[in-house]
């Protein structure tokens, strides 16, 4: 079985596959002490129906607002709302005992869809979503920028809700007043890079090192999907030893090593946490940094007068190649073992509508997997989320790739290599490690772990 790679980083799909038994189940939201006692329906939209949905950067508004409405058209529906930063936490005992809500959002720490299918624990809704249609005919399969995963040849477990991406951020209103031209492939970028910090002195390039996965998902991701598609993306952090092997490998890590050598990363990059270099980037001591669409959100009270987002896709790919974006994206399904199965079939077709996601622009500052939703009237709307969907809607000087969970046996390696990535990008960013000494210890690393 084979799936894309949603949400929470791929270290999630070790944590996930340990399951132990935790008291407790409570959640600010939780308006009822017996819902799940309630007996299945009819086949009609009613009774009681319970949703988790996780709250992070993207925060709680959307849910609120389509909740209200969804209780409007459906008053006989009773909605039980169990959400919070720690919920998926909270909710683990009714996963366990087979007693979970009908709906659920999976994103956040402790939510993993992979281990949730291998679990048997979501409901297979393939017949049911290729009958689904948008409000205007469309069938909802041919609408979704990146299309839910088929397993097992026809089965379809999710639908991705939250389109997000990794790429790199610049503050556009600073760059038109300096006169910084905004890059679109690697070239210009490190020249950008180069003359920012001729004029203004910092360091032009700012990564968390506490978290190093920034640097691999924001900048290695897109630079292998450049070089080599998503064979070579794969491959790599699946720990194919010829991906390793291959010059285009070695090309990306000889970019990454022009960057260091040049000067041009905050040497103060590796303590630092990502709220931390995210302040920096604000106050204008970096002027790029590679973070998901969540950044704007999260940092919502700290932005400086005068200060506008943009947003492009990493520029690691070559000249003249198009340039490259890993979808990153959070699902909805349905439980299983629902009690309410048709009341949550109602919510999650509810949810797909073009009216939801400009309304979901509007309050979480990111894009609903929808295509052909024009936010560019929306005033309510953010420009460089405008530029975001604008990119996303138009392909062709941007290609989409798919970072795929690996195969079941092969998790536990893939896992590791990129344990030993991540391990390595602090010292090749200070200069400690060349690109070949990065590239040799990877082969050496993926050696050991298919000869075990």
């Amino acid at each position: 079985m084979r799936k894309v790679f949603r949400g929470p980083l791929l270290l999630a799909c070790l944590t996930g596959i340990i399951l132990v038994a935790m008291v407790g189940c409570s959640s600010e939201n939780d308006s009822s002490d017996d819902s799940a006692s309630e007996t299945k329906n009819d086949g009609k939209v009613n009774g009681t129906l319970e949703i988790q949905y996780f709250v992070g950067g993207y925060g709680d508004e959307w849910w609120k607002e389509v909740i209200s409405t969804f209780k409007e058209k459906y008053p006989e529906v009773k909605v039980v709302e169990h959400a919070g930063p720690n919920v998926n936490d909270e909710m683990k005992t009714r996963w366990i005992a087979n007693n979970p809500p009908d709906v659920i959002y999976i994103d956040g720490d402790g939510a993993n869809e992979t281990q949730m299918i291998k679990d048997n624990q979501l409901m297979d809704i393939s017949d049911w979503v290729n009958e689904l249609k948008l409000e205007d005919g469309t069938p909802l399969m041919d609408s979704f920028i990146s299309p839910p995963e088929v397993l097992e040849g026809d089965k379809i477990y999710s639908l991705p809700l939250v389109f997000d991406t990794w790429g790199v951020w610049y503050d556009s209103a600073w760059f038109e007043e300096q006169g910084f031209d905004v890059p679109d492939d690697f070239p210009s970028w490190l020249s950008s890079m180069k003359e920012i910090k001729a004029k203004t002195g910092i360091h032009p390039f700012i990564t968390t090192g506490k978290y190093p996965q920034y640097f691999l998902r924001g900048i290695l991701y897109p630079a292998f999907s450049a070089a080599g598609g998503e064979k070579l993306l794969n491959n790599l952090m699946d720990g194919k030893l010829k991906a390793w092997e291959s010059e285009k490998t070695l090309e990306v890590f000889k970019k990454v090593e022009k960057v260091q050598e040049a000067g041009l990363i905050d040497p103060g990059f590796a303590a630092r946490s990502h709220t931390q270099t995210q302040m920096n980037f604000l106050m204008h001591d970096n002027a790029y940094i590679p973070v998901g669409f969540w950044l704007p959100k999260e940092m919502e009270k700290d932005i400086p007068e005068g200060f506008e987002y943009g947003f492009i896709p990493t520029p690691m790919n070559s000249e003249g190649d198009s340039m490259a974006l890993v979808p990153d994206l959070r699902p909805v399904a349905i439980a299983k073992k629902a009690d309410n199965p048709e009341a949550a079939k109602a919510f999650v077709k509810f949810i797909f509508t073009k009216e939801n996601a400009q309304k979901f622009a509007e309050s979480t500052g990111a894009i609903m997997n929808l295509r052909g939703v024009n936010l560019s009237k929306n005033e309510k709307v953010p420009q460089f989320l405008k530029d975001i969907n604008e990119i996303i809607n138009n392909p062709g000087k941007v290609e989409m790739y798919d970072r795929k969970t690996p195969e079941e046996e092969e998790l536990e390696i893939a896992i590791e290599v990129s344990d030993k990535v991540k391990s390595m990008v602090v010292p090749l960013l200070l200069g400690k490690i060349n690109a070949e000494e990065f590239v040799e210890e990877m082969q050496g690393t993926v050696k050991q772990l298919r000869n075990k």
